[in-house]
């Protein structure tokens, strides 16, 4: 390490350990440090070279760097009275006495307490610019960076915002031309199996048949409306409704598609009265619910529970099949969308149909989530606000 460098760590050291100490003491002490070296170093140049001017010039100096090193005029001044005190008192003859008699003297004293003050003004107010021009450097790089962050961010959001137009009218599209003959499956089937002149074997293909057109209706259904509420295609008419009437209808619309199943409604001592979307709630508690039938099958029982919990009202649906693996429940969690891989279930639009769900309680202000119950089977709740959110 060479000795500028070693002087320059030694800089930054002493500078470090000054700033530890209060500003007032600190202040003090620079003060005080600088006019005794100041006093030191004149007496040896006086010893040396006997000259007197040699001693206001090193004291002018002590002023500077004082005027840099402490906070504010006061002590720069002080500094440039005292040292012109000293001078004439140590460093003049007669010494050790004021000699303000001697022709000059006077005026010399005065330009010296004049030249400091104004060494220490000007030394000062560099010092605040300096102090002011790397704030406002400081400043403006902060807000280049949030600019440039926030141009970022919009940049990302209108790219989002593209993808999900593309995606929802990709959905939208499909799913209108899909539902027609889907439908049209659907009812065939069904004007088959009721006319009774198909064999057994016919009979088992073609309720397959219409159990998959009727899942993929549904699937259908799902996707509408997940871009209707992502576009606001579809606003929310909130009303007060019960929940318990809503989860009754529910219950029944799973029990005519599924009626060996064996749906429990638990229902909680308090009234469930609460502004939402009817329709849509159903939606999500007959989506839940069958994919509870389906993931456990119908002789399980499916419990579907209401119950109050500070301002909201939650809704569980406990199932006793498999349960749910670590990423479903984190997915879910997170509010990302199921894929098939994770759901196991290409078939029957499990990912879909949660997605659906969560779009749905999410245009609520509510919350949802999924976990796994302790005693077997998955756990799904959702939770909507008692009382309509004020916005501002």
């Amino acid at each position: 390490m060479s000795l500028s460098q070693r002087l320059s760590a030694l800089y930054r050291w002493g500078y470090r350990q000054m700033h530890r100490i209060p500003s007032l003491p600190r202040n003090i002490l620079v003060t005080a440090l600088f006019l005794c070296a100041a006093y030191l170093a004149s007496s040896i140049l006086i010893t040396h070279t006997g000259g007197e001017n040699n001693s206001a010039l090193v004291f002018v100096l002590a002023v500077v760097l004082i005027s840099l090193l402490t906070t504010g005029y006061f002590y720069g001044i002080l500094a440039s009275i005292v040292g012109a005190f000293c001078t004439n008192f140590f460093f003049m003859f007669p010494y050790a006495a004021f000699s303000l008699s001697h022709a000059g003297y006077p005026v010399a004293m005065l330009s010296m307490v004049a030249i400091s003050c104004v060494v220490c003004a000007l030394t000062s107010r560099v010092k605040l610019q300096a102090a002011e021009a790397v704030r406002r450097e400081r400043k403006a790089k902060a807000l280049y960076e949030l600019n440039e962050r926030l141009n970022e961010e919009k940049t990302a959001i209108q790219l989002q915002s593209a993808r999900e137009t593309i995606r929802g009218n990709i959905l939208r599209a499909v799913s209108h031309d899909l539902r027609t003959p889907l439908t049209s499956i659907s009812g065939a089937a069904s004007v088959l199996l009721s006319s009774g002149e198909i064999s057994e074997k016919n009979t088992a293909m073609l309720r397959d048949i219409k159990e998959d057109a009727d899942a993929l209706i549904v699937m259908v259904e799902n996707l509408l409306s997940i871009t209707r509420i992502q576009d606001g295609t579809m606003p929310l008419k909130k009303r007060e409704e019960m929940l318990e009437e809503v989860a009754g209808d529910a219950v029944l619309t799973t029990r005519r598609r599924f009626p060996d199943c064996k749906v429990e409604l638990e229902l909680s001592e308090d009234i469930l009265y609460l502004p939402m979307e009817p329709m849509l709630i159903k939606q999500v508690m007959v989506n839940l619910l069958e994919n509870a039938v389906r993931h456990s099958g119908d002789q399980e029982h499916i419990t579907l529970h209401l119950f109050r919990q500070d301002n909201w009202a939650v809704v569980e649906v406990r199932d006793r099949g498999k349960g749910l693996s670590p990423e479903i429940c984190q997915t879910v969690q997170s509010g990302r969308p199921l894929s098939r891989d994770l759901s196991g279930d290409s078939t029957r639009g499990m990912g879909i149909g949660l997605s659906v769900c969560q779009s749905i309680i999410k245009a609520h202000d509510g919350f949802f989530a999924a976990g796994n119950n302790p005693e077997g089977g998955a756990v799904f709740r959702f939770g909507l606000p008692m009382e309509e959110k004020a916005y501002e």
